[in-house]
């Protein structure tokens, strides 16, 4: 009887790889929602993110029409992309929901957060902080002789990379705002019906 002749690399796929071929990969986005600014709004948004095990990787809010008191609510949340429709639909259909815009796909935005670091050294740790915190233009808010606070505006991923540079330099705490995101050019996050609606 013959030995069987398994010729190697003739199988392009393993046994042992189980991984649905058609699964979603998660994607991040950040969503731009307009909201009547009143009491239980925001707990009925992070309700629907909780309820659901949505996942909220950022969240800020604050009122930008004082007037026709509505507030913007900016989250940064990651799913597949069914799951990102699933909570766009959901959002909309919210009754102080006034607009959804997905700023990942509509088009190119401008993401900017700000946070406050902590850190805590002596002699050449003090320096290096200081050096780096120029690279990064991070200004020095607070200043004692054995710490200091730095303000730094950006991108996540620039205040991340800071954060990283800081922890064997001595960061001891950080405050971060959260991410403010609105679209380049003459694309806004309100739609023209609630404009029209808000000034009238």
């Amino acid at each position: 009887m013959s030995a069987l002749k398994i010729e190697k690399g003739s199988s392009k796929h393993s046994a042992y790889d189980l991984r649905d071929p058609r699964a979603q990969a998660e994607e991040r986005h950040t969503l731009a929602v307009l909201v009547d600014n009143e009491a239980g709004v925001l707990a009925r948004v992070i309700g629907l993110f909780s309820g659901r095990g949505y996942n909220i990787e950022s969240l800020t809010v604050a009122e930008v029409d004082h007037t026709g008191k509505r507030s913007r609510i900016t989250i940064v949340t990651t799913g597949t992309p069914s799951v990102i429709e699933q909570i766009k639909a959901q959002l909309s259909r919210m009754v102080p929901v006034h607009d959804v815009m997905d700023l990942t796909v509509e088009g190119p935005a401008v993401e900017r957060e700000l946070a406050l670091l902590k850190v805590a050294g002596t002699g050449d740790k003090r320096v290096e902080a200081l050096r780096l915190a120029d690279i990064f233009r991070a200004n020095a808010v607070d200043s004692t002789l054995e710490s200091f606070v730095f303000e730094l505006t950006g991108t996540p991923e620039k205040i991340d990379a800071f954060a990283e540079l800081m922890r064997p330099l001595g960061l001891i705490e950080v405050a971060r705002t959260g991410v403010a995101a609105i679209a380049r050019g003459s694309g806004h996050a309100v739609s023209q019906e609630a404009s029209v609606s808000s000034s009238g």
